[in-house]
C-alpha cells in the first residue's frame, strides 16, 4: 500500500499541471526533448490519418468502380424539329434523343425524317 500512495500522488500532481488552457502540457516546449517527441507525434499522425484516407479512398474508388456498369440512369434531350404538314401548315415536332452522361447520344443520332 505504501508503494502506490506515491504513484497516485504523482499521477495527481502532473494531471493538475495541464489545467492551463494556454499551456499544451506538462513539459516545455522550447526544450528539445518535448519539441522533437511532439514533431514525431505530428509525423506519426500524419502519417497514420493519411493512411487512413488513402485505404477509404481505394475502398470507395473500388465501390465506385464496380458500380459504374451497372449505372442505368437514363437521360433524354428533348429537341423541336420544324416540319410542313401536306396542308401547309409549319408544326413543331419533339425530338428525344437518349445520351449518356456526358451528353453524347446512345445508340446513334436520330434519322432525319424525310419532309417536305
Amino acid at each position: 500500500m505504501k508503494s502506490i500512495l506515491p504513484i497516485l500522488a504523482t499521477g495527481v500532481v502532473l494531471m493538475g499541471c495541464a489545467r492551463d488552457p494556454n499551456r499544451i502540457g506538462v513539459t516545455n516546449p522550447n526544450h528539445p526533448g518535448p519539441a522533437a517527441g511532439r514533431a514525431l507525434g505530428a509525423g506519426a499522425g500524419v502519417v497514420a490519418g493519411n493512411v487512413a484516407g488513402g485505404v477509404v479512398g481505394f475502398g470507395e474508388g473500388a465501390a465506385s468502380g464496380a458500380a459504374a456498369p451497372f449505372n442505368n440512369t437514363r437521360r433524354v434531350v428533348r429537341t423541336w424539329r420544324t416540319e410542313k404538314t401536306a396542308d401547309g401548315r409549319t408544326i413543331q415536332v419533339p425530338v428525344d434523343t437518349v445520351v449518356d452522361e456526358y451528353g453524347r447520344p446512345v445508340g446513334g443520332a436520330p434519322k432525319p425524317s424525310a419532309s417536305k
